[in-house]
């Protein structure tokens, strides 16, 4: 089983000195605006997330693409359009998620662009509901040189798991599972690095413990245990934790909740990462499930030039000035996520 310590080593490996410089310049600006209250902004991206598709195979009742309540279309990643931007901006960037919304694995070519991207020496991850994780599929995963595998687990039993992702069949996830750790050894590759995530909701929160276990019994590498994202949790939510630790919301004791953190005037995901939809358009964050605050489209325009461009550095200096009045800064979780 590779071991944290390997993956973190894996993840060092992929510095070179254009993205140690990229990343120092992205670091001098984020501190010298938040000093300064004024954007500035230098170099491009540390980190990139693309999304293949807005499908999904799911109905998961926190998310867009479970609930398909997009107003914007529904489609998979055109390759050229993958492969133009990453050879613009490969230089400098040192992770990759291929995660957005919708399931990575239904992309026809999905493991073709992470074999893409691997061979430009960039860490590569991705977060799956592991459906698509057959014999073949697992094998290729690991001939795509992707670091990181996220399987969201939510649950140790069908009755439990089906109750957040609507449509599941655990079993599909386990032997999904099974398949990449068996060709990790066969292939005696190092990676990718597999991972539980387990996303905590009233539901699930008394099946911690056997999620760890389970992790053990299949030879998964760690379980990251995530705070989920209510949209409507002004009056509660039967899916808010009873474990305050797991919760991104305090009762306030009148019927009412909030978010637990402040909001604070400044953002380091503003500065050193973005999302990217799946037809080029580019976004903030990945708290812009509908893609609103879009600051270019890739389309039409080079990345550097809209990283750049009066839009971007509007957003950030709208950003300095209060977070508060974005609207999808409002139920952000920067400063509430939990590990262990």
């Amino acid at each position: 089983m590779p071991s944290l310590l390997t993956d973190s080593l894996n993840f060092l490996s992929k510095a070179t000195p254009r993205r140690l410089w990229n990343g120092a310049q992205i670091v001098g600006g984020y501190l010298l605006s938040k000093a300064t209250g004024k954007a500035r902004h230098w170099g491009l991206p540390v980190a990139l997330s693309f999304e293949p598709t807005t499908s999904c195979n799911l109905r998961c009742p926190e998310c867009p693409s479970g609930l398909r309540s997009f107003t914007r279309p529904t489609g998979m990643l055109p390759d050229a359009l993958f492969r133009k931007t990453i050879d613009e901006v490969a230089s400098r960037l040192w992770y990759l998620i291929f995660y957005f919304q919708g399931e990575p694995y239904l992309h026809p070519n999905f493991l073709d662009l992470v074999k893409y991207a691997a061979d430009k020496g960039i860490y590569t991850a991705t977060s799956t509901n592991a459906h698509y994780l057959s014999d073949d599929n697992a094998r290729r995963t690991v001939e795509s040189g992707l670091d990181r595998l996220i399987i969201s687990l939510d649950g140790t039993t069908q009755e439990v798991y089906q109750q957040y992702r609507v449509g599941g069949k655990l079993d599909k996830v386990l032997e999904g599972t099974r398949n990449v750790v068996k060709w990790r050894k066969e292939l005696k590759s190092s990676t990718p690095r597999i991972v539980f995530q387990f996303l905590v909701v009233r539901p699930n929160e008394h099946q911690i413990a056997d999620a760890k276990a389970m992790a053990r019994e299949l030879g998964v590498d760690d379980v990251w245990f995530k705070t989920a994202q209510i949209y409507d949790y002004h009056n509660g939510s039967p899916l808010i934790p009873t474990i305050d630790y797991y919760s991104r919301y305090e009762n306030q004791g009148d019927g009412t909740w909030n978010l637990k953190n402040k909001l604070l005037n400044h953002c380091w995901k503003m500065w050193h990462s973005c999302v990217i939809t799946w037809d080029g358009l580019v976004v903030p964050c990945c708290f812009d499930k509908d893609a609103e605050y879009r600051q270019g489209d890739l389309k039409t325009e080079t990345f550097r030039q809209l990283w750049h461009g009066p839009k971007y550095r509007q957003f950030r200096a709208s950003l300095l000035k209060g977070r508060d009045q974005i609207d999808m800064c409002r139920n952000c979780s920067e400063g509430t996520k939990v590990w262990g």
